[in-house]
């Protein structure tokens, strides 16, 4: 079994599903280190519950949603292969939240990719992306992001493309995203619906 954090019931608080009600899987463990990251805590490899996989389902059958999310930490640190086949028998639609630093392992119905510049994605990723999503802390992450759309357009135009300013700078970065995304029509803005609920 891998490292798990914690699991819980919540909405789904980003992206394309923002508002949904989800059942999230954090896996224990990540080696990026963002300086503006939510759960540090998760970072350690050592840290976690032990938590089986046949507890893990029982629990989210009686959550009674559909969308199961696998976030992190950098899940795919580990072979999540064994955890997405056992869920996925059970006909829940499975959700990655990935830097994509490592190889992706794992069936999945939906991925979200949010590449951090120090440790970019490896190429493979792109092609499997279902929505891209850049954290816009400072004006140079709009290169960041434009560099990311066009390694996702080489491999995967069907991809969502999302700005989603971090969390203590929304208000200092909201004019320029306004500017970036008037220009950049592709792109669409994510917010941390969550953090404005107060929930996890």
């Amino acid at each position: 079994m891998i490292p798990i954090k914690e699991t819980f019931l919540s909405f789904q608080g980003e992206g394309y599903f923002a508002g949904q009600a989800s059942y999230f899987i954090r896996t224990q463990g990540c080696d990026i280190g963002c300086h503006w990251c939510d759960e540090p805590a998760s970072w350690e490899f050592k840290s976690g519950i032990n938590q089986s996989l046949s507890n893990i389902l029982k629990d989210i059958k009686k959550s009674n949603v559909k969308n199961v999310i696998v976030t992190g930490g950098e899940p795919l640190i580990h072979d999540l292969s064994n955890l997405t086949n056992e869920i996925s028998k059970n006909n829940f639609s499975l959700h990655l939240e990935t830097s994509g630093s490592y190889a992706l392992t794992g069936n999945w119905n939906w991925i979200t990719l949010s590449p951090k510049k120090i440790r970019p994605p490896l190429k493979s990723i792109y092609s499997h992306t279902s929505e891209l999503k850049v954290v816009i802390y400072n004006n140079k992450d709009f290169e960041w992001a434009l560099e990311q759309e066009r390694n996702i357009s080489k491999f995967n135009n069907d991809c969502l493309l999302y700005l989603q300013p971090e969390w203590s700078r929304k208000e200092i970065m909201q004019q320029q995203i306004l500017d970036f995304i008037s220009k950049n029509p592709r792109w669409k803005l994510s917010l941390q619906m969550h953090k404005y609920l107060n929930v996890k």
